[in-house]
Formats: structure tokens, C-alpha cells, sequence
């Protein structure tokens, strides 16, 4: 069973016993946050689609930690001019782990 899940303005297939790095949540560690935005359910073959969404399901999951996400380096050439720029960022993700799909 999986299902396909809305959680922070992105989309993620989701299973049971999973885990998934998110977009920080507004949540402390340990805490437990149900997503109610599910777009598809799979239930051993029988796949229901929302209209936008599945009316009734949820996802419950618990968060494990909040950590930041490799750095990404981001590097501007302007040829002939002499312009060079290197910057660099690092995104802040929250590990959640998927407990139960309800449908």
C-alpha cells in the first residue's frame, strides 16, 4: 500500500515504515503530524484518485529529526568581464518516518 501525499507544497510517495526528508516542518522532535492532503491511495491494486483529493484519508507520521541538507554550490561567469561569483546554500530539511496510511 502507498500513496501519494502533498506535505509542504511538494508531492511524495509515501509508504508505510518509510522514511522521507521534507521541507522543515513546524513540529519539535518526536512530535506526530497528520497530512490529510493525499492525492492517490494504492491499495493492493485498487488505485483511488482524488478530486483534488481522496476524501478521508490521511497519513500519519513522526519526526525523527530536523537537519540541514548538502551544500549545493552555485558558481556565475561573466567571460571576458572578469565577473565570477560562488555562493552557496544548504536547505533545511525535517526526516519524518511514515506510521500509517489511513483509507
Amino acid at each position: 500500500m502507498y500513496a501519494i501525499v502533498e506535505i509542504a507544497g511538494k508531492q511524495f510517495k509515501v509508504e508505510k515504515g518509510r522514511y522521507v526528508y521534507v521541507n522543515r516542518l513546524d513540529a519539535k522532535e518526536e512530535d506526530k503530524v497528520v497530512f490529510d492532503n493525499v492525492l492517490l491511495v494504492d491499495s493492493d491494486g485498487h488505485v483511488t484518485v482524488g478530486t483534488p483529493k481522496v476524501e478521508g484519508a490521511k497519513v500519519e507520521a513522526k519526526v525523527l529529526q530536523h537537519l540541514k541538507d548538502d551544500k549545493v554550490l552555485v558558481f556565475r561567469k561573466i567571460r571576458r568581464k572578469g565577473m565570477q561569483t560562488l555562493n552557496g546554500h544548504r536547505t533545511y530539511l525535517t526526516k519524518i518516518e511514515i506510521e500509517d496510511i489511513i483509507f
